[in-house]
């Protein structure tokens, strides 16, 4: 059975926000008392969160669909809709969030840093946020976003202090037992190691972590054996810790040899390692060929510039000046790297002549792209001819129906946002006129009086009931 994962597909959903109520308030003796419908609740987020306590992604490998509830639709009377709760998914520390194309979207490291991964969509207005002078009533409400919805890999690298190199059966799990309390499989086999197992060791007044990364064999930055798939695990480690067999009994083999091999594919791997201390540790001086061999064979690594300990995981040879040369390099290593400044926030401002939307010609359609035209598609019910008409406003607002005509587009010709396709039909950029809920002035009979003549109508009847005859000039028209 699967017990440790650190590369996962993850398929997130957001939840979509409430739709907005339209909604007339009725009181005694007020039929129509003014608008009181409120706004949708917004949708919940999808957030990672790192917590010490997960140490692998085996949750997500076996549940890998991960979906926030939406918001509430408002309703009459001012309820606001309630808002969707938003999940958060706790990950293990180091754990990196890429796209399907493998962007890097968020490298999570430190107990409680979170990402939202997917956000909620807005709730939609109701009518009563939607009321204006010239408005007074509004007859439609906003429709509710829907939640954001896409896939994320989520790919764990283990945040190591040091991590222990070498080819299968060199002793990397004994060692790792011997330093400290972890207690990998070990047994007279090579690939006994199949998952990075974590130990933490104290020496010298430090206290860090080792990594026991599984065999490398030649080609694994190639994908050969397992050492392409934990190879990550290396990444992140202040020392790298080369473990050499030397009572090896295969032919060809040697600890010279190893340690040109393992460089070779260190060096290979797509994030280089080669700038990372190394410290080159002899296994296996227990047995007497392999203590001799590490007699034989330490003055050349020396010459190549390598610190060298001769040790044994099983008469615990070594070992204490082991923890105290790693406890050093880790020490140096933290003190040379650079103190983290205080988050800093870079705001970068909408340039002046940014119209916040593009329009394009394609295939004898004119596609508008836009953040806001877009989000305003979704929030439109176009089962409303007011909510229609508010959108052609909103539109013409912002420039839209201008930037059509400078391209030369003609009334009836084919325009695309988002996913709906209309007939474009330009409009007059003037606000609804009327007080009457659900009246557009653009729908109006234009044949009707005037209100000044109404008036005017008006004052006449009034003088007349009083006696008074008022002379009325014929039309010059």
């Amino acid at each position: 059975m699967t017990t440790f994962v650190d590369r996962v597909v993850l398929h997130v959903a957001a939840g979509d926000g409430g739709h907005g109520c339209a909604s007339v308030r009725r009181e005694k003796f007020k039929p129509l008392g003014g608008p009181d419908g409120a706004d949708g609740g917004h949708g919940g987020d999808v957030i990672l969160v790192v917590d010490h306590n997960v140490t692998t992604l085996l949750d997500y490998h076996f549940h890998p669909h991960q979906k926030a509830t939406s918001g509430k639709a408002g309703a009459g009377d001012m309820r606001q809709g309630a808002y969707g709760t938003t999940l958060e998914l706790p990950v293990p520390n180091g754990t990196v969030v890429l796209s399907p194309d493998g962007e890097v979207l968020a490298d999570l490291i430190g107990a409680g840093t979170r990402y939202v991964v997917a956000r909620g969509g807005r709730g939609g207005l109701g009518n009563a946020a939607l009321a204006s002078v010239k408005r007074k009533a509004p007859g439609f409400a906003l429709l509710g976003e829907p939640g954001e919805a896409l896939d994320v890999v989520l790919e764990l690298k283990s945040v190591a202090d040091a991590a222990l190199v070498g080819f299968p059966s060199a002793g990397k799990s004994s060692l790792i037992a011997a330093l400290s309390a972890a207690r990998p499989k070990i047994a007279d086999y090579p690939f006994t190691t199949l998952v990075p197992n974590l130990g933490v060791v104290q020496a010298a007044g430090t206290t860090f972590t080792i990594a026991d990364v599984p065999g490398l064999i030649p080609g694994a930055s190639e994908g050969k054996g397992l050492g392409l798939e934990f190879l990550r695990h290396v990444e992140r480690c202040s020392v790298l810790v080369h473990v050499l067999d030397c009572g090896t009994l295969e032919p060809g083999r040697d600890p010279l040899s190893d340690l040109d091999v393992i460089e070779a594919e260190l060096e290979q791997y797509k994030t280089s390692l080669s700038d990372r201390p190394r410290l080159v540790v002899l296994n296996k001086a227990d047995l007497p060929e392999g203590h001799d061999l590490a007699d034989i064979v330490t003055p050349d690594l020396e010459a190549r510039g390598y610190q060298v300990l001769t040790v044994s995981a099983v008469s615990r040879l070594g070992l204490q000046e082991l923890t105290y040369a790693l406890a050093k390099l880790i020490t140096e290593h933290r003190a040379a790297q650079p103190v983290e400044e205080a988050t800093r926030i870079v705001l970068r401002p909408t340039a002046v002549d940014d119209l916040g939307f593009t329009v394009s010609e394609e295939d004898a359609v004119f596609v508008v792209r836009g953040a806001k035209p877009e989000r305003w598609i979704q929030q439109t019910d176009f089962n409303n001819e007011e909510a229609v008409g508010y959108l052609a406003d909103r539109l013409a607002r912002l420039g839209v129906e201008k930037q059509l005509a400078e391209m030369g587009a003609i009334p009836g010709v084919d325009v695309q946002i988002g996913e709906v396709v209309f007939d474009w039909q330009p409009t007059l950029m003037e606000e609804f006129a009327s007080g009457m809920r659900g009246v557009d002035s653009r729908f109006e009979d234009q044949s009707r009086p005037r209100a000044g003549q109404r008036r005017m109508e008006k004052d006449i009847r009034r003088a007349e009931r009083l006696g008074i005859h008022v002379e009325v000039p014929e039309d010059d028209h």
